[in-house]
This record gives structure tokens, sequence and C-alpha cells, in this order.
């Protein structure tokens, strides 16, 4: 470890509660995503960045889902790393109900910030923000450029957001991204499977109950559908060896970070069905239903794969009618990147596992690039409690992601 790194982990234990309290603070600047207006949140960084006295950019291709863009060059000519993190969340079910804490408090209690976001990913770009204003300090030590993106519109696969800025302001492209969102401290994503959002709509006669005979029920026949949905989940991508020996490799790793199971889920189609909406009396037979289907799609795959096979069940049913609604299409690069690398080193000089290259089982923001070439990886804290209830970062999670992602970005930078 050198000085330079000893330097920047001082000064983040120097500065720990206030990284921690400004995590709470961004927990406390809601953001729900529906409906995604994240303008408070957005002025929330944007003090901290001024009280820093760090120029930055708002780009707001929709007046309620602003972006933030900042950058600084080093001292001389060198690569281009990009920090992307997101401000908006999910939402709330229910006033908060089965939530023990206050979902919107981010209260700190025993090690741990509690709120909705805490983990999904307020954590994760409160380490980016920091990365970028500690290295901010050391541009003259470094090669290139950082450039820092907080965006909106990520947890609804929008336009507004990191997507907007990729295709209209090319100078966030870089030829690196690192991606603070959770993943678990062992393990350094370098994919991720695609959504792909698909909605039924069945339409029948309808009638009394008491005369089925009459009419198909459109609730049943969507129950049909889902039912023989579920078939396609036995769907496998098609990988070059080395992303299947890393995947492979990183099934255990998925397990411990992610759950019992997940490391069976990265290679398969799976399936949700999210919503569901039929019937309005239960002495009537519904004549209209219609639901939505969250499909995961595996790394090696494309939705180009999976669409005929959904139109052929679709056609068994002809009181059925069909609609891609959103989605992405999966994402991944070199395992073996040097990135990995440099995040592989940090993490073990702080006394931590070696993390292992894994492929995520949800999105992120960072398949745009990916898309575009550009190899990005994620790396971030636990998901505790991610869309459920009692969302959470532990505290010492947090503060070892800050030290990763400054000590590895002063690395990339350094060495170009």
């Amino acid at each position: 470890m050198t000085d330079i790194h000893r330097q920047i982990l001082a000064w983040i234990d120097e500065n720990r509660d206030h990284y921690v309290t400004f995590l709470q603070g961004f927990i406390l600047e809601r953001g729900p995503n529906p409906p995604g207006d994240t303008r408070s949140t957005c002025a929330y960084v944007k003090r901290y960045l001024d009280e820093l006295g760090l120029s930055y950019r708002e780009i707001s291709p929709h007046p309620e889902m602003p972006n933030l863009v900042a950058s600084f060059e080093g001292a001389r000519a060198g690569r281009h790393l990009v920090l992307n993190g997101h401000m908006d969340v999910f939402p709330v079910a229910d006033d908060g109900a089965g939530w023990s804490r206050d979902p919107w408090g981010g209260q700190r209690i025993d090690g741990r910030v509690y709120g909705r976001s805490a983990a999904d990913m307020k954590a994760g770009s409160t380490a980016l923000i920091a990365t970028y204003a500690l290295l901010s300090q050391l541009r003259g030590k470094i090669a290139g450029r950082l450039t820092l993106t907080i965006v909106s519109d990520e947890e609804t696969f929008g336009p507004w957001g990191a997507r907007h800025l990729l295709e209209h302001h090319p100078e966030v492209r870089g030829d690196c991204l690192l991606n603070g969102e959770p993943s678990g401290p062992e393990s350094i994503r370098f994919g991720e499977r695609g959504p792909l959002w698909i909605e039924f709509t069945v339409r029948t006669l309808g009638a009394h109950a008491a005369y089925v005979h009459m009419t198909k029920s459109a609730t049943k026949i969507a129950m049909q559908i889902a039912a023989e949905l579920e078939a396609l989940t036995e769907l496998r991508g098609q990988l070059s060896d080395n992303i299947r020996r890393a995947v492979d490799l990183g099934r255990p790793t998925m397990d411990r970070m992610l759950g019992l199971g997940a490391g069976d889920l990265v290679a398969n189609v799976t399936l949700n069905i999210g919503t569901i909406r039929g019937g309005v009396k239960v002495n009537m037979i519904p004549s209209s239903c219609a639901f939505e289907a969250d499909f995961r799609l595996p790394i090696g795959m494309s939705k180009t794969d999976l669409l005929p096979r959904i139109a052929e069940i679709a056609e068994r049913f002809p009181e059925a009618t069909w609609r891609e609604i959103g989605g992405s299409e999966p994402s991944w690069c070199d395992p073996g990147h040097e990135m990995v690398g440099i995040i592989q080193a940090n993490v073990e000089a702080l006394g931590h596992p070696r993390p292992t290259p894994t492929v995520g089982l949800g999105g992120t923001d960072a398949r745009l690039w990916r898309h575009r070439g550009i190899p990005a990886y994620v790396y971030g804290p636990r998901p505790h409690g991610m869309g459920s209830h009692d969302e959470y970062c532990e505290i010492e999670e947090f503060l070892h992601v800050v030290r990763t992602h400054a000590l590895s970005a002063f690395d990339y930078l350094s060495r170009g």
C-alpha cells in the first residue's frame, strides 16, 4: 500500500461520521419511482457539492427527473473513468406496513442505517460521491479524467436518466465505469441478466357465475397462460467458454451474497407475475383480465430468442393479446479486465476476502455502458431488504465500499 493509499484511507477515517450523516440525510429525500420526482434529492446532492466547492452540471430532460454530472482532468493525459449512481428509489407499499423502522427515516441503529434506498442504492451513490470528492484533492497525482454521474429514472428503465446522458452527452461514456449498486462485498458484477416486461390482456363475454356454460373466464385463461409461460424458465443462454467458467465459479459467491439458490438462477430464464387485475365480483365470470410478466434473460440470450416462444404460447389463446412494455437486453463484459484485478487487490489489502466476478440477477444502469462496448463493473454493499421491508446497510460495510471505490478509482487513473 502506497503513501497515497494511506492518505486516502486516513481522509475516509477522519470523515466516517460525515459520510454516514450524509447517507442518512440522502435517505430522507425520498424520490420513489414511480412517480420518479427526484428534485429534492438532487438539490441535496448539489448543496453537498457546493459546500466542497466542486462544480457540476444539472441536465434535466424531464423537469422532475434531473441528473448531475461533474468531471475534472488529472495532471496529464490518460484514461477516462466514469462513476455512476442513481437517486430514485423503489416506492414503499401500504404506507410502510411491515416495516419495524420508519422507511423514510434514515435511522442509525446498532451499526446500521435503515430506510428505503439504504442499500439500493444511496449507500453506493454516497460512496461514489465521496470517491469523486476525495480524488478531486489528488488531481495532480492522476492521469486522464474522472466523471461523476448521479442520475434519475433508473428504477423503471426510463429514458430520462443515464440513457439520456449516453445518447445525448457522449462525454460521459468514458473508457470504464464503476457503479455502486448492491452486489455484496465478496462479488464484482461484470454482467447482469436482462429484464423483459410483457403485458397480457384477456377478454371474454363474461356472465353470472352460475352460467359457466355461457362463456370462458378471462381470469382462468390468464392463469393458464401464466402456467404455460413457466415452461420458458428451462431456457438457458449460450455462453463462450471463458464466460461460462466465470459464471460457474461465481455461483457459490452469489449464494453467500444474495441468498441460497441465487447461483442456480443466473444461467436460466426466470419469470415473475408482478401484477394481475381481473373480475369485479365473486359471483361474476370475469370478462377481462390483465397481468404483467417480468422475465429475466440470462447473459448469452437476447429477447429475440424469447419473444417467438411467448408468441407461440399466446397464439393458443385467441382471447388474449400481448405487448412488450419495457426491459433491456442482458449485458456483460470481460471478467478478467484490469479494473476487476484492481478492485480485488484493494479489497484484499483492506483485509477482506478476494471478491469473485459474478453476474447480477437484477438490472443496473451499468448495462447501458456495456451495451456500448464499455466495460462496466458493480461493487457495492449487500442488498439487505432491497425492495422489501426494513431495508438497511451495515455502516462498516458501507465504509468498506467507500474505501474500495476511492482506492480503485485512484489506481485505475494513476496507471493511465
